[in-house]
């Protein structure tokens, strides 16, 4: 059955105003208050509380990009938006407990880690609480109770990096993991080696960017035939730029998702291509479908993963999204 595409989604509406929204910590800003765009007039519905829980690690711009865009729905649809994140499993699924107890009415978040998650997902089903989920787990947020899911197919992504690579000859990647056991990072490279079967997996802690520049300068220096060094997310990737040059390695450096600064690489040639997955649209949907589920009973994507990529952006598009990043919505 062909997967529901967003782009048919009954989600258009007008962007309207900034309502302060309630928010407990932030993958750039920790403890911050986010705000909505826009000057118009709140939906009319009655106001509710929705989280958004996240695996988000601090200083990720990824997720600064998927809050922003979670911010404007709420902004739209009254909603009271709490944001939580945590990168370690278990820390995220006290976090939804937590979301649980304050009786929300309603939960998104990201199922890296299914395993630490599913338990906490059914407790919250089984409270009356309706889930999406976003980014990771699609293959298994229907069975976790998710009445839909925002995001990317990260095997099909991977693929596409890997279709590209081998149609301009590359034969000896190296995949950056930065966490590793995270569902759709793994399903990245794999993707990427099932087309080009001489892929090779490089774990980093991402956490750690003096670290990751220094695991893949030294991979780098001992895989002389290394001819591309693939980025999972912006930051990794900008910093793995910094790899190549200490290792004087003739390797080209590719990606998956975006941010301003990557835009920009892309742009002037440094970076040859990302796989963008719209982070903006994985926030904006998941609140705004939480809330139409509030006011209608509606389930946007029919029980089907509603896919906000994978989108290639090489040089020959990246100057319109770096207009588009610059705004904080790529």
């Amino acid at each position: 059955m062909t997967k529901f595409s967003w782009r048919r989604a009954a989600v258009a509406a007008l962007a309207v105003p900034a309502l302060a929204l309630s928010a407990c910590s932030a993958g750039g800003k920790a403890g911050d208050t986010g705000g909505g765009s826009g000057g118009g007039q709140a939906a009319s519905t009655p106001r509710i509380k929705v989280a958004l829980v996240t695996h988000a690690a601090a200083g990720d711009t990824f997720w600064d990009i998927v809050r922003k865009g979670a911010e404007e729905a709420a902004s739209k649809d009254n909603v009271d938006l709490q944001y939580l994140n945590d990168p370690e499993a278990g820390r995220q699924a006290q976090l939804v407990q937590q979301a649980i107890d304050s009786k929300v009415d309603g939960i998104a978040v990201t199922l890296a880690t299914p395993d630490a998650l599913k338990d906490v997902v059914k407790k919250a089903t089984d409270a009356g609480i309706p889930v999406v989920s976003l980014n990771a787990g699609e293959d298994v947020s229907a069975k976790l109770g998710a009445f839909t899911h925002f995001g990317s197919n990260e095997k099909l992504a991977g693929e596409t990096v890997g279709t590209r690579l081998a149609s301009e000859g590359y034969r000896h990647p190296i995949c950056v993991i930065q966490q590793q056991g995270h569902v759709g990072l793994e399903n990245r490279c794999a993707g990427v080696k099932a087309k080009v079967p001489g892929t090779e997996i490089l774990y980093v802690n991402g956490q750690d960017m003096t670290s990751v520049q220094s695991t893949a300068t030294a991979k780098l220096q001992a895989t002389k035939d290394a001819d591309v060094i693939i980025g999972l997310g912006a930051p990794i990737t900008l910093t793995l730029l910094k790899s190549v040059t200490d290792a004087g390695s003739s390797a080209k450096v590719a990606s998956f998702d975006l941010n301003a600064e990557l835009a920009q690489k892309i742009a002037d040639g440094t970076v040859i291509f990302t796989i963008d997955q719209q982070p903006w649209l994985q926030g904006y949907m998941s609140v705004d479908a939480l809330w139409q589920n509030k006011r209608g009973g509606f389930k946007i994507g029919g029980g089907q993963p509603v896919l906000t990529g994978p989108t290639i952006v090489d040089k020959s598009n990246a100057a319109d999204v770096v207009k588009f990043a610059q705004q904080g919505v790529r």
